[in-house]
């Protein structure tokens, strides 16, 4: 039986371009693939495809990005069924962000959702700092990012505000009933679907 698919379109507000989203969110994971173009710091496109396993730990994150500086691609990947959470990108290893469970594509807010569904953040009360294989976007750069998530409230239409924090930084993130990001103030929100 086919998984539904849902098509997602964020403004994004920080590189002044979109994306869009095919997602596929399943009791076996989440699995998707994404567009995005921005003109901040300069002119970039991307395409990348992020696939988890049931409990929203990622597997492999693929990016492609091209700007004026050329193409440059990148296959990071968490190894399967390790529990210390070693990772690779382009098969070097990446000791730095040993023990992160999730990738977080910078600019995406899709990769914002991994932790939320894994820990039902967008359903009830909660706190966990987590460690992140940020991954920089254009120049597709690797860094650890410690990362916090605390769930704020439930809305009315069955979403919820969870507030991101990392060092300094901090954002009230609004999600949808399935978990996926509405709002990212400062960053992207999501425009309306169009029958």
């Amino acid at each position: 039986m086919a998984v539904p698919q849902s098509v997602l379109t964020w403004q994004n507000e920080e590189s002044g371009g979109f994306e869009t989203a095919w997602v596929e969110l399943a009791p076996s994971g989440l699995r998707a693939r994404g567009r995005a173009v921005g003109v901040v710091p300069h002119p970039y496109w991307l395409s990348y495809e992020l696939d988890t396993d049931e409990e929203f730990v990622t597997r492999r994150l693929q990016v492609t990005a091209e700007d004026a500086a050329g193409t440059r691609s990148l296959d990071l990947r968490r190894a399967d069924g390790d529990q210390g959470g070693t990772w690779t990108a382009n098969g070097a290893p990446l000791p730095l962000v040993d023990g992160a469970l999730d990738c977080d594509l910078g600019l995406c807010p899709l990769t914002n959702t991994m932790p939320v569904l894994r820990h039902r953040l967008h359903r009830g009360e909660g706190q966990r700092d987590f460690l992140m294989a940020w991954v920089s976007v254009p120049d597709l750069t690797v860094r650890p990012s410690r990362q916090t998530y605390t769930h704020l409230g439930r809305a009315g239409d069955g979403g919820a505000t969870v507030r991101y924090a990392s060092g300094t930084y901090v954002s009230d993130l609004e999600f949808d009933e399935s978990g996926l990001v509405v709002s990212y103030p400062g960053i992207a929100r999501r425009l309306p679907a169009l029958d």
